[in-house]
């Protein structure tokens, strides 16, 4: 039997229905029962609907428990919602079974699932980018794709246990183990100081942006860390900080520049290259979920236990 897969839109419109049907022929194609939430279509200003039409859309969908409740796009629109969310729902369709899937805006939707639940979610693809597009710029691209489509069904079959990648020199022989948590930086912190924020501790973080100058990023990283969330982890990744434009104020200043100044101040290993963010590249991991993170030379490794994902 086919798994159950519900393509919905919780947050941003889509600018067309195309993508998402694509999407959905894609994901037919690789063995799921698809559907289409009426939200997918619904568009109101940049929101997929009136906030009660996507409040009612997550119940919805959590009602009917699919497999797989994967996001249309993510766009703004999770941080209207999270007040009057009925988490003990979202908690059950979790019990029976759901894998939330998504990133960007989702992290909202995954952080507070945590929060208030302790549920496991997962950050990973969503239908109209990552399954959606017609075309990729180059065969590079294209290959990129594919690896996050293969990662992101065996994240749902329960076949995935880990996920490699390469980072910097330095960190050759870390070992920790600690809490999968995170996702988006801006909505990171956009959660700070909020009933939704998920207070984990010795945990491994994980952040990735979109359009953000390194020193925004850094002024994000560092309200992290004067707020003593970054010194209660034991590790952070980071992952791709894409789309930003140089400034001629720069002068060399970079991105490297800003990890650079945040290790300065930060006791625990700050590890690069953690292969997520809006990039056709993208594991897809369990967040919530205790995981093993070690490192030889330059390959590091997160693992978890698939049978409590």
């Amino acid at each position: 039997m086919s798994a159950q897969l519900i393509i919905h839109a919780p947050a941003g419109a889509l600018t067309s229905s195309a993508p998402a049907k694509r999407a959905a022929r894609r994901l037919r194609d690789l063995g799921y029962a698809v559907s289409l939430d009426p939200s997918v279509g619904r568009r109101q200003q940049r929101f997929a609907g009136t906030d009660e039409e996507r409040l009612a859309t997550l119940h919805r969908v959590a009602q009917a428990a699919p497999s797989v409740a994967m996001a249309a796009r993510g766009g703004y629109g999770m941080t209207r919602l999270l007040d009057r969310l009925d988490w003990a729902l979202l908690a059950r369709s979790v019990e029976q079974g759901t894998r939330w899937v998504g990133y960007s805006d989702l992290t909202a939707l995954q952080c507070g699932l945590l929060a208030h639940q302790g549920c496991p979610s997962w950050h990973g693809p969503m239908a109209a980018e990552d399954f959606g597009r017609s075309t990729y710029d180059d065969d590079d691209h294209r290959e990129q794709n594919e690896t996050t489509v293969a990662c992101f069904q065996e994240a749902m079959d329960g076949s995935l246990e880990a996920v490699g990648f390469r980072t910097e020199s330095g960190f050759d022989g870390l070992g920790c183990r600690g809490t999968l948590w995170g996702g988006n930086l801006t909505m990171v912190c956009s959660l700070l100081g909020t009933p939704h924020w998920p207070q984990v501790r010795k945990g491994i973080l994980f952040l990735e942006d979109v359009g953000e100058h390194p020193y925004r990023v850094e002024r994000m990283l560092l309200q992290l860390l004067q707020a003593g969330v970054l010194g209660r982890q034991k590790a952070v990744l980071l992952g791709k900080f894409s789309d930003w434009k140089p400034s001629p104020l720069d002068r060399g200043y970079t991105l490297s520049s800003a990890v650079g100044h945040l290790r300065q101040h930060l006791d625990i290993p700050v590890l690069t290259g953690f292969p997520f963010g809006h990039t056709p590249l993208k594991v897809t991991v369990p967040v919530g979920v205790r995981v093993d993170l070690t490192v030889q030379g330059r390959d590091a490794l997160v693992a978890w236990d698939h049978g409590h994902s």
